[in-house]
C-alpha cells in the first residue's frame, strides 16, 4: 500500500454524560464532519467516567448493539477511543452498534491477547482496529501488534480524558519516527491539536487528527473545522523544489 497524504480531521465527542448528550454533540458535528471520535472512559484507566460506564448506561449500549445502533451511525463514521482497562466487551458492543473503528490502549492491563481481541471486534462489525500509545510510552511497545492493526494513535497530551491540555512537542518527532518505521501505516494524533501545529503534524506523517477544544470551544465550530482542514492540507504540499524533484 502506497502512503498518501490524506489528512482527516475528527472532532472529538468527549465523555458524554448520557446518550442524549452524545446524540446532540454528534448531530452538531455531523453538519460539517463525516467522521467523529467518541471518547469512552471507564474511570479506571482514565480519571473520568463517560457513557456507558455511568449508572444504568450499559443497558443502553446493549440495546444499541442489539439493533438500535448509535445515533446517526448511518451517515457518520464513528471511531471509539477506548480509554478503558477491559476493552474487549465494550468494543464488541460498540462494533455491533455501528462503530466503524475501535482503538484500544497498549497500556491497558485487561488485554490478554490483542490479536484475538481485534479479531473479535472485526467479527462484530468493526472495519478497522487501532492501538493508542500514551505520550511517555516508547514506540517499540507496539512492535508485537503492528502486524494486525490498521492505525496507530499517538496521544499528544500529558493526561487523557480531558480537553484543553497543552500539546506535547515531543509528539512531532514521535510521528516522524513512527512514519519512517512504518511508512504505510495510518498515523493518528489525539490531543492539543490547533491551528499552530496541525500542519507540522501532517508534514511529519500524521493522517488522522483528533481535535477537541479547538473545535468544541469555538464560537463557529464549522469555520474552525474548515480552517484546521485548510492548514492540514498545507502539510501535504512540498516545501521546496528539491522535494518536488
Amino acid at each position: 500500500m502506497k502512503y498518501l497524504c490524506n489528512p482527516r480531521i475528527l472532532p472529538t465527542n468527549t465523555s458524554p454524560s448520557d446518550l442524549s448528550e452524545l446524540a446532540r454533540r454528534t448531530e452538531e458535528f455531523s453538519r460539517f464532519a463525516t467522521e467523529i471520535q467518541l471518547d469512552i472512559a471507564d474511570g479506571v484507566f482514565a480519571p473520568v467516567v463517560s457513557w456507558p460506564y455511568q449508572s444504568g448506561q450499559w443497558q443502553e449500549l446493549e440495546r444499541l448493539a442489539q439493533g438500535e445502533k448509535l445515533p446517526l451511525s448511518e451517515t457518520v463514521a464513528y471511531e471509539a477511543h477506548l480509554m478503558v482497562q477491559e476493552p474487549l466487551e465494550v468494543g464488541v458492543l460498540l462494533a455491533k452498534a455501528g462503530c466503524q473503528r475501535l482503538i484500544f490502549h497498549n497500556e491497558a492491563t485487561g488485554i490478554t491477547s490483542a490479536r484475538e481481541m481485534t479479531r473479535a471486534w472485526k467479527d462484530a462489525g468493526a472495519k478497522e482496529v487501532g492501538v493508542s500509545l500514551l505520550v511517555d510510552t516508547p514506540l517499540e511497545a507496539i512492535d508485537d501488534v503492528i502486524g494486525f492493526v490498521d492505525v496507530v494513535q499517538l496521544m499528544s497530551i500529558p493526561k487523557i480524558g480531558a480537553q484543553g491540555q497543552p500539546f506535547d512537542e515531543r509528539t512531532l518527532s514521535r510521528v516522524e519516527e513512527l512514519h519512517a518505521k512504518y511508512p504505510d501505516m495510518m498515523v493518528a494524533v489525539d490531543g492539543g491539536i490547533s491551528e499552530s501545529n496541525i500542519e507540522l503534524l501532517v508534514r511529519a506523517g500524521a493522517n488522522r487528527l483528533c481535535v477537541g477544544s479547538a473545535i468544541s470551544n469555538a464560537m463557529n465550530k464549522e469555520a474552525a473545522f474548515a480552517t484546521l482542514f485548510e492548514r492540514a492540507m498545507r502539510g501535504c504540499a512540498p516545501q521546496s523544489v528539491s522535494e518536488v524533484l
